[in-house]
């Protein structure tokens, strides 16, 4: 097993450079880029913005981060630089780091993200590193809440729908599943903004955030019952639009091990099917669905969790990257799409450990032979 970790984790370096290498390819090719977002920020606003070239609108790029290189040299290549001076659009290039090639900025940049070198944020005036740092614990922790309620939801009404298979109850609960796997979660989000956070009915919850302006003057008590009731409206979102393939998933499990012939032998010793149901079956099938625990969460963090974050102006890494890509801050949209692979790459890592830990009979390293 410790071979096969190894492996695992020396697969992750070309797997994430693949990843980095693809997105910086597509962004490339993007239209639109930093020195346009500058030119057009100068048409709106003269000579404050262009006092601010070099300053706090972008700062160094710590290195070669940015991403993109513009497609010739001059006025021309820039939509919207008619009237710029080209002095102006020279100075422009080197900040954001558009003076080097392509393939240099691209390893210059691996070559930091190493040491976890993320740069310097081209609007916000702030180092990336410090950005993630200060999003990624609104994220995980909508991520948590999610994935623990759709575990503790899922696996007793899978359940239950697999003890009664085919019953009037199994029916009922798989049109509640459908409903829940047809309609994605970004749409129940709306749905209860508009219905309980004042949108057209009831102002029961608040519309964004995750604590109140007020939060750090309240006591211990006060702060956790703010902060969860901030969590009620995104994470039922999450919760709705997540649980049906883990109840199905459940259902299945627990269907394909009650048929199975062990379980008929219990029975016929005399077990009770509360027994052999918790007893034999239940460890049995729960392998598949406890093992995949860290994979549920990277489906959480990873789709859902992003639009949820921005629909209720969570401020976690989901909205910094929307607002990085709208604003074409390249060394936020990699910096957090590097962490994002890195965290999604060692849970998978983990998903698979855990199944040889719940289950002695999966070798990995015996199948890698």
């Amino acid at each position: 097993m410790i071979a096969y970790t190894l492996r695992r984790l020396l697969f992750m370096i070309p797997t994430l450079l693949g990843i980095m290498i693809v997105n910086f390819v597509i962004v490339q090719a993007a239209p639109g880029g930093p020195v346009q977002v500058t030119i057009a920020r100068f048409k709106g606003h003269g000579g404050e913005a262009t006092a601010r070239v070099g300053g706090s609108a972008g700062g160094e790029t710590g290195g070669g981060q940015a991403t993109a290189a513009p497609p010739a040299s001059g006025e021309a290549r820039y939509r919207g630089a008619r009237g710029i001076d080209p002095d102006l659009i020279r100075q422009l290039e080197k900040q954001y780091g558009f003076d080097r090639p392509a393939t240099e900025r691209f390893l210059l940049m691996m070559g930091n993200y190493l040491r976890f070198d993320f740069g310097q944020s081209f609007f916000r005036d702030q180092r990336v590193v410090d950005l993630i740092i200060q999003k990624l614990p609104v994220s995980i922790s909508l991520g948590l809440w999610t994935t623990l309620l759709i575990y503790l939801i899922s696996i007793p009404l899978g359940v239950a729908k697999a003890v009664r298979d085919g019953s009037t109850f199994d029916v009922w609960t798989s049109a509640v599943v459908i409903v829940g796997y047809a309609i994605p979660g970004f749409l129940f989000a709306i749905m209860l903004i508009v219905l309980f956070a004042g949108g057209s009915f009831l102002a029961w919850f608040p519309l964004r955030g995750l604590v109140s302006d007020t939060w750090t003057a309240l006591s211990w008590a006060a702060r956790i019952t703010d902060y969860l009731w901030h969590l009620v409206l995104p994470v039922t979102a999450l919760v709705i639009g997540g649980f049906a393939s883990l109840t199905m998933l459940t259902k299945n499990s627990f269907l394909e091990e009650i048929n199975k012939q062990y379980v008929i032998t219990a029975r016929s010793k005399g077990l009770s099917k509360r027994r052999v149901l918790y007893g034999h079956v239940f460890r049995n099938a729960m392998l598949l669905v406890v093992a995949g625990f860290p994979a549920a969460f990277i489906g959480i963090l990873f789709t859902g969790a992003l639009l949820i974050e921005v629909i209720f102006s969570l401020d976690g890494l989901g909205l910094l990257g929307f607002e990085a890509a709208i604003n074409r801050d390249y060394p936020i949209m990699f910096g957090t799409l590097y962490v994002y692979t890195l965290i999604g790459l060692v849970l998978n890592l983990i998903s698979d450990l855990t199944y040889a830990a719940i289950d002695p009979r999966i070798d990995f390293a015996r199948r890698d032979r």
